[in-house]
């Protein structure tokens, strides 16, 4: 074999193994997932029931993975995107998937924006005061220049590096606390949340986590950028996809963790609130850490948000723009349309947030419990693009199914519940 062939079979090697550059889809998908669902309303299910949510998390996790999946291997097997995928499939898909984005785009990017002042506001000296309007324009308007000047590129390097800070801090911080869990207070009685009370908590919870679902089409939009891009294969984009998931769902439970083994039991009041909630979220950091990490903890959690507020922006942007692409019938994506939708995403989000302004806790949970809702509905877009596509394994339809069965069955009784509540 001549030296020519070697560094040939070399490099396909290389190109086929593990190499950092490989990583950016699944990576950011999973900085977009950590946001309100893991950094409030995973913390809150361990302060308030301890272990008990902790199967609801797993199963979220384990009945939304076919269908976030789906959006790779169908990037790596057709060469186009879930959303191209729709409007091949019936136009009626790529309708209800566009009417979907464009409402959820302006919800979820202004929940996340606004958690980002408030944390941000938490770390300003006090001799700095700026209202919460003040803070999310600042937030909004950075993250409208960092996407429109760095676009993917920029995005997919500074997410690695956010991901990497607050898994860091938030393990050393369950395992410090749970080398010294909180004694339980003497008339600590435990909680259920097995019923009907609680289940608009655990819609909640479960809308979020890992993301929204209609992030699949999102991230095989940021796959089919990451392919032209670095030209990885459908083996490292799987790899890229499972590690980014699995990070999300392991830190959600160590999320859990945290409020279990620092707040549960304590006899501490939880606050229920977003933005009530975020001093005692840094609290918890501090008293396993040490008071010296409250700056850094606030500021890695600032960027986790900050992250997600950029990638919900760039995602939807992208989407809603092959969306209108699709629709009006053109070849290519046009980069002054997803500076459009970009910026629809971004100023939407701040009028819906001069509507909630004080309300960041009202506002998070309708953005979590409409994403949950809307979850049955992309979960069969999905499979059944899919499924028309290939044969899909035994184990991966079971799955599928179960996971439509599971989505379908807890909006059905979400409903039915809040119609009778409010009927």
């Amino acid at each position: 074999m001549t030296t020519q062939q070697i560094n040939t079979v070399d490099s396909a090697a290389s190109q086929e193994g593990f190499s950092w550059r490989i990583f950016g889809p699944g990576i950011l998908m999973a900085t977009a997932a950590i946001g309100g669902s893991h950094l409030i309303s995973s913390t809150q299910a361990g302060a308030l029931y301890g272990w008990q949510l902790a199967i609801m998390i797993i199963l979220a996790n384990v009945f939304k993975y076919p269908f976030f999946r789906f959006a790779t291997d169908y990037v790596y097997d057709t060469g186009e995107s879930l959303i191209a995928g729709y409007a091949k499939r019936s136009k009626l898909y790529l309708w209800v998937y566009f009417i979907l984005s464009i409402l959820s785009a302006v919800i979820s990017t202004g929940a996340v924006s606004l958690l980002a002042a408030v944390i941000l506001g938490f770390m300003l000296p006090a001799s700095l005061e700026f209202s919460t309007i003040t803070l999310s324009i600042i937030i909004v308007a950075v993250s409208w220049f960092f996407l429109i000047a760095g676009h993917y590129k920029l995005l997919d390097g500074v997410t690695k590096w956010i991901m990497i800070a607050l898994t860091a801090a938030t393990v050393a911080a369950v395992v410090i606390a749970a080398g010294k869990p909180t004694v339980m207070a003497a008339d600590f009685v435990a909680a259920s949340p097995w019923n009907l009370a609680t289940l608009g908590f655990i819609v909640a919870l479960m809308g979020w986590m890992p993301a929204p679902l209609e992030f699949a089409a999102i991230t095989s939009m940021w796959t089919s950028a990451k392919v032209k891009a670095d030209h990885t294969t459908h083996r490292q984009g799987l790899l890229d996809f499972n590690v980014g998931y699995l990070v999300s769902a392991i830190l959600a439970l160590f999320f859990l963790a945290l409020g279990v083994f620092v707040q549960y039991g304590s006899g501490q009041e939880i606050e229920l609130v977003g933005g009530a909630y975020i001093n005692q979220l840094i609290n918890m950091y501090t008293a396993t850490i040490g008071d010296w990490s409250r700056l850094l903890v606030a500021f890695v959690a600032f960027m986790c948000m900050f992250g997600t507020t950029i990638t919900c922006a760039d995602g939807y942007g992208r989407a809603n723009a092959e969306c209108w692409r699709l629709i009006k019938g053109e070849n290519e994506i046009n980069k002054k349309q997803i500076a459009f939708w970009t910026t629809y995403a971004i100023g939407g989000g701040l009028v819906i947030i001069t509507f909630f302004t004080g309300q960041l806790g009202a506002m998070l949970k309708f953005a979590m419990v409409s994403a949950f809702i809307s979850a049955p509905i992309f979960g069969w877009l999905n499979y059944s693009l899919v499924k028309s596509h290939k044969k899909l394994s035994a184990g991966m339809n079971a799955l599928s199914i179960a996971g439509l069965i599971f989505l379908a069955g807890f909006t059905l009784l979400f409903l039915v519940n809040f119609a009778g509540v409010f009927g």
